[in-house]
């Protein structure tokens, strides 16, 4: 599973390294996020979902609608 990630961050014109010490979450774990090697826990999807000001379930691909319960 894939997610939006990459485009959210790329959206940003950030860097993992960039959004890893914005959200404190490893630039590894995001990497492997962004490729959908890992799945990331409730609490990353929060964190992630409550920085871009986004649903977790568009994070997800869940829905194309950023703003779907926020």
């Amino acid at each position: 599973m894939k997610t939006n990630l990459k485009l959210l961050r790329k959206k940003r014109k950030m860097t993992q390294i960039a959004l890893q010490m914005a959200t404190g979450i490893e630039q590894a774990l995001l990497s492997k996020y962004e490729t959908g090697e890992r799945v990331p826990p409730t609490e990353t999807l929060v964190r992630l979902a409550d920085y871009f000001g986004v649903s977790i379930d568009y994070i997800l691909c869940r829905t194309e609608n950023p703003d779907v319960n926020k």
